[in-house]
């Protein structure tokens, strides 16, 4: 079983760890890992993973059947190799501060409008909401965003914590995607911002709410009944 390592540290770049399995090669299970695959529309880590000065660059990670898999640019790594490990942080930092704006702004979305998450997608230099919301207005995102960016400046703590299927069932608040809970989880990682958001989620996240920066709203997008979409950049 391989410990993901990034599930409690998202700020954690560099590692030890053993391989425990090769498929063609080049798809690589390590016995702890901190390259998040991708999941819930946050795109996979790229880095470095190093064997005695040899390195192979990881170009994709994906989680199949429970086991994350990491997809190196070359052959020569074998079973039982201990490697050193390094996450492209630049980028998986630029995705860890797009991440936890989402969850500020889906707070908003859901305490205002009642609107629920049914997609995302975030991006090195974007991201991507959709979600379920009556009485759309543009004007009336921006205020949300503007919202967003008050809240920013408190500079409130994100943290991580973990409950049980029966307690987060109790708290159906806790669920903010339109598909809601997976089937086949008992415990359930919580990520809160302050005391104002707490939400079901596998994502790395930032410790602090300023290291966002500011979110600049880019473009809205009506798609019929009450699904919209909205975009945004990070400053």
């Amino acid at each position: 079983m391989t410990d993901f390592l990034y599930m409690n540290d998202s700020y954690l770049k560099e590692w030890d760890a053993k391989i425990l399995k090769v498929t063609d090669g080049k798809f690589i299970v390590l016995d702890k890992t901190a390259f998040y695959p991708k999941s819930g529309g946050q795109p996979w880590d790229e880095g470095i993973i190093n064997r005695n000065g040899d390195k192979f660059k990881v170009v994709y990670v994906g989680k199949f059947s429970g086991e994350i898999s990491h997809e190196v640019d070359k052959l020569g790594l074998n079973k039982g190799d201990i490697v050193s490990c390094q996450i492209d942080w630049e980028r998986r930092y630029k995705f860890m501060r797009f991440h936890t704006a989402c969850h500020l702004i889906s707070n908003i979305l859901y305490r205002k409008a009642n609107a629920k998450i049914t997609g995302n997608q975030i991006e090195i230099d974007k991201s991507r909401m959709d979600f379920s919301m009556e009485n759309y207005s543009p004007e009336k995102l921006q205020a949300f965003v503007n919202e967003a960016n008050e809240i920013i400046h408190q500079d409130l703590p994100v943290s991580i914590s973990y409950m049980s299927r029966e307690e987060v069932m109790k708290k159906p608040e806790l669920a903010r995607l339109a598909v809601g809970l997976p089937k086949d989880l008992q415990e359930f990682r919580i990520v809160r911002i302050g005391d104002i958001d707490e939400q079901v989620d596998g994502g790395t996240h930032i410790n602090h709410l300023k290291e966002i920066g500011k979110i600049k709203l880019t473009k809205t997008v009506n798609k019929g009944a009450k699904n919209r979409r909205l975009y945004f950049i990070i400053q």
